[in-house]
Protein backbone atom coordinates (compact mmCIF):
# COMPACT_ATOMS: atom_id res chain seq x y z
CA UNK A 1 0.00 0.00 0.00
CA UNK A 2 2.94 2.49 1.00
CA UNK A 3 4.51 1.82 -1.82
CA UNK A 4 2.09 2.34 -4.26
CA UNK A 5 0.82 5.57 -2.62
CA UNK A 6 4.21 6.98 -3.08
CA UNK A 7 3.97 5.73 -6.77
CA UNK A 8 1.14 7.45 -7.68
CA UNK A 9 1.20 10.77 -5.85
CA UNK A 10 3.65 13.91 -6.23
CA UNK A 11 7.83 12.42 -6.05
CA UNK A 12 9.97 13.28 -3.12
CA UNK A 13 11.99 16.12 -4.21
CA UNK A 14 16.14 15.72 -3.16
CA UNK A 15 16.54 17.61 -0.29
CA UNK A 16 13.77 15.45 1.84
CA UNK A 17 14.84 12.13 -0.17
CA UNK A 18 18.47 13.44 1.73
CA UNK A 19 16.98 14.44 4.73
CA UNK A 20 15.00 11.23 5.07
CA UNK A 21 18.25 8.65 4.54
CA UNK A 22 20.38 10.78 6.67
CA UNK A 23 17.67 10.42 9.44
CA UNK A 24 17.36 6.92 9.09
CA UNK A 25 21.29 6.43 9.01
CA UNK A 26 21.99 8.38 12.09
CA UNK A 27 18.74 8.70 14.45
CA UNK A 28 17.72 6.28 16.98
CA UNK A 29 14.06 6.61 16.07
CA UNK A 30 13.54 7.22 12.23
CA UNK A 31 10.05 6.10 12.14
CA UNK A 32 8.92 9.78 13.68
CA UNK A 33 10.02 11.43 10.50
CA UNK A 34 6.68 11.92 8.63
CA UNK A 35 7.98 10.65 5.77
CA UNK A 36 7.47 11.43 1.83
CA UNK A 37 2.82 10.78 1.84
CA UNK A 38 2.58 13.07 5.21
CA UNK A 39 5.02 15.24 3.96
CA UNK A 40 3.09 15.82 0.71
CA UNK A 41 -0.38 16.40 2.49
CA UNK A 42 1.41 18.60 4.63
CA UNK A 43 2.60 20.86 1.87
CA UNK A 44 -0.70 20.63 0.09
CA UNK A 45 -2.63 21.96 2.75
CA UNK A 46 -0.27 24.56 3.62
CA UNK A 47 -0.94 25.98 0.59
CA UNK A 48 -4.29 25.06 0.29
CA UNK A 49 -4.85 27.63 2.78
CA UNK A 50 -1.64 29.46 2.45
CA UNK A 51 -0.49 31.02 6.35
CA UNK A 52 0.81 33.79 7.87
CA UNK A 53 1.72 31.76 10.79
CA UNK A 54 2.62 28.46 11.75
CA UNK A 55 3.57 26.84 14.63
CA UNK A 56 5.09 23.13 14.61
CA UNK A 57 5.10 21.44 17.77
CA UNK A 58 8.15 18.74 17.92
CA UNK A 59 10.45 19.36 15.10
CA UNK A 60 12.43 16.52 15.06
CA UNK A 61 15.09 16.05 12.46
CA UNK A 62 13.00 19.03 10.11
CA UNK A 63 10.98 16.74 7.57
CA UNK A 64 7.38 18.49 8.16
CA UNK A 65 8.65 21.74 8.93
CA UNK A 66 10.17 22.43 5.13
CA UNK A 67 6.96 20.62 3.94
CA UNK A 68 4.70 23.11 5.51
CA UNK A 69 6.91 26.49 5.13
CA UNK A 70 6.21 25.69 1.47
CA UNK A 71 2.76 27.01 2.07
CA UNK A 72 3.29 30.11 3.74
CA UNK A 73 2.87 33.49 2.66
CA UNK A 74 5.71 35.31 0.93
CA UNK A 75 6.29 37.25 4.35
CA UNK A 76 5.04 34.31 6.67
CA UNK A 77 6.97 32.49 9.30
CA UNK A 78 6.66 29.23 10.62
CA UNK A 79 7.75 28.52 14.60
CA UNK A 80 8.99 24.97 15.49
CA UNK A 81 9.94 23.91 18.82
CA UNK A 82 12.00 20.87 19.48
CA UNK A 83 13.26 19.34 22.74
CA UNK A 84 16.78 17.78 21.96
CA UNK A 85 18.76 20.65 20.89
CA UNK A 86 21.40 18.16 19.36
CA UNK A 87 19.39 17.81 16.09
CA UNK A 88 19.41 21.56 15.95
CA UNK A 89 22.50 21.48 14.01
CA UNK A 90 21.13 18.93 11.34
CA UNK A 91 18.04 20.47 11.11
CA UNK A 92 19.60 24.01 10.57
CA UNK A 93 21.11 22.91 7.51
CA UNK A 94 18.59 21.45 5.91
CA UNK A 95 16.26 24.03 6.18
CA UNK A 96 18.92 25.73 4.40
CA UNK A 97 19.51 22.99 1.80
CA UNK A 98 15.52 23.33 1.05
CA UNK A 99 15.85 27.15 0.71
CA UNK A 100 13.23 27.66 3.54
CA UNK A 101 15.63 29.25 6.83
CA UNK A 102 14.44 32.59 6.20
CA UNK A 103 10.60 31.24 6.82
CA UNK A 104 11.12 29.44 9.99
CA UNK A 105 12.70 30.38 13.80
CA UNK A 106 13.65 27.10 15.65
CA UNK A 107 13.26 26.88 19.50
CA UNK A 108 14.64 24.74 21.48
CA UNK A 109 12.87 23.89 24.66
CA UNK A 110 10.18 22.25 26.66
CA UNK A 111 6.83 23.56 24.76
CA UNK A 112 4.84 23.34 26.94
CA UNK A 113 6.90 26.08 28.99
CA UNK A 114 7.15 27.96 25.53
CA UNK A 115 3.72 28.00 23.85
CA UNK A 116 2.25 30.08 26.42
CA UNK A 117 4.81 32.92 26.13
CA UNK A 118 4.11 32.94 22.27
CA UNK A 119 2.60 36.50 21.35
CA UNK A 120 1.42 35.01 17.66
CA UNK A 121 -1.82 33.50 16.90
CA UNK A 122 -1.59 30.65 14.24
CA UNK A 123 -3.32 29.80 10.97
CA UNK A 124 -2.01 26.30 11.07
CA UNK A 125 -0.40 24.38 14.05
CA UNK A 126 1.08 20.43 13.89
CA UNK A 127 1.43 18.46 16.75
CA UNK A 128 3.97 16.50 16.62
CA UNK A 129 5.51 16.25 20.22
CA UNK A 130 5.26 13.90 23.28
CA UNK A 131 2.23 11.86 23.25
CA UNK A 132 0.99 11.77 26.35
CA UNK A 133 1.06 15.34 26.69
CA UNK A 134 -1.33 16.13 23.61
CA UNK A 135 -4.10 16.83 25.69
CA UNK A 136 -2.40 19.51 27.62
CA UNK A 137 -0.50 20.88 24.24
CA UNK A 138 -4.69 20.99 22.94
CA UNK A 139 -5.24 22.79 25.97
CA UNK A 140 -2.31 25.64 25.58
CA UNK A 141 -3.00 25.85 21.70
CA UNK A 142 -6.60 26.50 21.09
CA UNK A 143 -6.65 29.73 22.20
CA UNK A 144 -3.59 30.56 20.10
CA UNK A 145 -5.63 29.57 16.55
CA UNK A 146 -7.70 32.21 15.56
CA UNK A 147 -11.86 31.22 14.26
CA UNK A 148 -10.84 29.55 10.78
CA UNK A 149 -7.88 28.29 11.85
CA UNK A 150 -6.49 24.72 11.93
CA UNK A 151 -4.12 22.22 13.92
CA UNK A 152 -3.15 18.95 12.75
CA UNK A 153 -2.18 15.83 15.47
CA UNK A 154 -0.38 13.24 14.74
CA UNK A 155 -0.44 9.58 15.21
CA UNK A 156 -3.82 9.95 16.40
CA UNK A 157 -4.31 6.35 15.53
CA UNK A 158 -0.79 4.75 17.37
CA UNK A 159 -0.37 1.72 14.90
CA UNK A 160 -4.10 1.01 15.75
CA UNK A 161 -3.89 0.54 19.47
CA UNK A 162 -6.19 3.51 20.09
CA UNK A 163 -8.84 0.83 18.36
CA UNK A 164 -8.40 -1.88 21.32
CA UNK A 165 -8.55 -1.26 24.98
CA UNK A 166 -7.01 2.02 25.47
CA UNK A 167 -6.20 1.33 29.08
CA UNK A 168 -3.17 -1.11 28.23
CA UNK A 169 -0.47 1.62 27.92
CA UNK A 170 -0.50 5.58 28.96
CA UNK A 171 0.61 6.39 25.49
CA UNK A 172 -2.30 4.89 24.29
CA UNK A 173 -4.86 5.68 26.86
CA UNK A 174 -3.74 9.48 26.34
CA UNK A 175 -4.00 9.73 22.78
CA UNK A 176 -7.67 8.42 22.91
CA UNK A 177 -8.11 10.91 26.17
CA UNK A 178 -7.17 13.75 23.40
CA UNK A 179 -9.18 12.23 20.75
CA UNK A 180 -12.10 12.10 22.69
CA UNK A 181 -11.63 15.81 24.14
CA UNK A 182 -11.18 17.08 20.66
CA UNK A 183 -14.60 15.30 19.50
CA UNK A 184 -16.30 16.31 21.86
CA UNK A 185 -15.08 20.02 22.04
CA UNK A 186 -17.97 22.28 20.69
CA UNK A 187 -15.15 24.64 19.55
CA UNK A 188 -14.08 22.75 17.19
CA UNK A 189 -14.87 20.43 13.85
CA UNK A 190 -12.38 17.77 13.36
CA UNK A 191 -12.03 14.76 11.07
CA UNK A 192 -9.58 11.54 12.28
CA UNK A 193 -7.82 10.42 8.72
CA UNK A 194 -5.99 6.98 8.41
CA UNK A 195 -3.01 8.78 6.86
CA UNK A 196 0.22 7.22 8.00
CA UNK A 197 -0.21 6.42 12.14
CA UNK A 198 -3.30 8.80 11.73
CA UNK A 199 -3.94 12.29 11.12
CA UNK A 200 -6.46 14.45 12.94
CA UNK A 201 -7.89 17.10 11.20
CA UNK A 202 -9.19 20.27 13.94
CA UNK A 203 -10.78 23.29 12.35
CA UNK A 204 -11.63 26.11 14.86
CA UNK A 205 -14.99 27.28 14.80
Amino acid sequence: MDRYLAEHSTGEDPVLAELSRHTHLNEVHPNMLSGHILGTFLTLFSQLINPSRILEVGTYTGYSAICLARGLKPDGLLTTIESNDELRQTTLSFFRKAGVSDRIKLINGDAMKIIPGLDDLFDLVFLDADKEEYTGYYDLLIDKVPSGGYILADNTLWGGRVLEDPGTDPVTSAIHHFNQKVTNDSRVDNLLLPIRDGLMIIKKL
